[in-house]
C-alpha cells in the first residue's frame, strides 16, 4: 500500500510537469489577475502553466484588508462575481462586499477546472531569451530559490509569458536588467510602484496591462508596479478585469 501511495503521486505528477514542458502560456504568481488569465486562455483552448512560489494559490486576496476576510468589487467587475458563482451582498449602487475567502477558492477552482496547470512552490528564476523574444521560464523549487543553494534549474518553453508576482514585478527587472533592453513603459525601465490612489490606481491597472517586451506581458499589480503606477488596496476588480484583457492581448498574439 505504501508504495502505490508514493508511486501513484510521482507518476502523475511527473507525467503532468512533462506534458507542460512547452505551453502556449507561462504565468508567473497565482493571483486574481494570473488565475483570471489562465482561465480565460484555458477556457480559449489555450495551454496553460502557472507557476506559483508559495504553498497555496491567490496572492494576497485571502486575507481581505488588515485579515478582515472582506474585500470590495465595483459594479464593472460584477460579471465576473456572476461567472466564478461568489456571492456578493451590494454595499451601495456601485460597489458590493464579497467574502475574499470564498471568492478566492471559488477563482482557483474554475481556473484549474478550465485546464489551468498549476505548480505550487516553483519558483521562475529567469526566463529563456532568444531572438531578442521572451521564450519560456527558467523554474526550480520555491525551497532552492529561498535558501540560495546552488541547483540547477529546469526550462519551460512558452510562446508567452505572464508576470503576475504582484508589486516586485521581479520578471520585468531581470528581463531588462540582464539583457539590457528597453521596456514598453514610459522609461523604457521597470519604473516602480507609486503610493495609494484607489480610483487610479483600478483604472492604472487595466490600462497597464499589456506586452512590455515581445513575449512577456504584466498583469495586476505588475502591470502598475512596471508603469509606475499607484496602488489600490483592498478593492480586486480591476484585478480581475486585468487579468482579463491579458488574456485576450495574449490570445490576440497568439493566433
Amino acid at each position: 500500500m505504501e508504495k502505490i501511495v508514493s508511486q501513484g503521486i510521482i507518476d502523475s505528477y511527473f507525467m503532468k510537469l512533462k506534458e507542460n514542458l512547452s505551453v502556449d502560456c507561462a504565468i508567473a504568481g497565482g493571483g486574481p489577475s494570473g488565475l483570471v488569465a489562465g482561465y480565460y486562455l484555458a477556457r480559449a483552448g489555450r495551454k496553460v502553466a502557472l507557476f506559483e512560489r508559495s504553498l497555496a494559490l491567490g496572492g494576497g486576496m485571502w486575507g481581505g484588508a488588515m485579515m478582515f476576510n472582506q474585500i470590495i468589487i465595483q459594479q464593472e467587475a460584477l460579471k465576473f462575481l456572476e461567472e466564478f458563482n461568489i456571492a456578493f451582498e451590494s454595499y451601495n449602487s456601485h460597489y458590493y462586499v464579497i467574502d475574499s475567502v470564498q471568492a478566492t477558492s471559488s477563482i482557483i477552482y474554475h481556473a484549474t477546472k478550465a485546464g489551468v496547470k498549476v505548480f505550487n512552490c516553483f519558483s521562475i528564476e529567469d526566463v529563456v531569451f532568444q531572438n531578442d523574444k521572451v521564450s519560456g521560464v527558467v523554474v526550480n523549487w520555491a525551497p532552492v530559490h529561498r535558501e540560495k543553494l546552488h541547483v540547477d534549474p529546469l526550462i519551460i518553453m512558452a510562446k508567452a509569458v505572464l508576470e503576475s508576482t504582484g508589486h516586485e514585478c521581479e520578471i520585468a527587472k531581470l528581463v531588462a536588467r540582464k539583457n539590457n533592453v528597453r521596456l514598453n513603459t514610459p522609461t523604457g525601465e521597470v519604473m516602480g510602484e507609486r503610493s495609494l490612489s484607489v480610483e487610479e490606481g483600478e483604472r492604472q491597472t487595466i490600462e497597464n496591462t499589456k506586452e512590455i517586451f515581445p513575449g512577456l506581458f504584466v498583469a495586476g499589480m505588475a502591470a502598475n508596479g512596471v508603469s509606475g503606477s499607484f496602488r489600490m488596496g483592498p478593492i480586486f476588480g480591476g484585478m480581475l478585469l486585468s487579468g482579463k484583457k491579458a488574456a485576450e492581448l495574449i490570445n490576440e498574439s497568439l493566433s
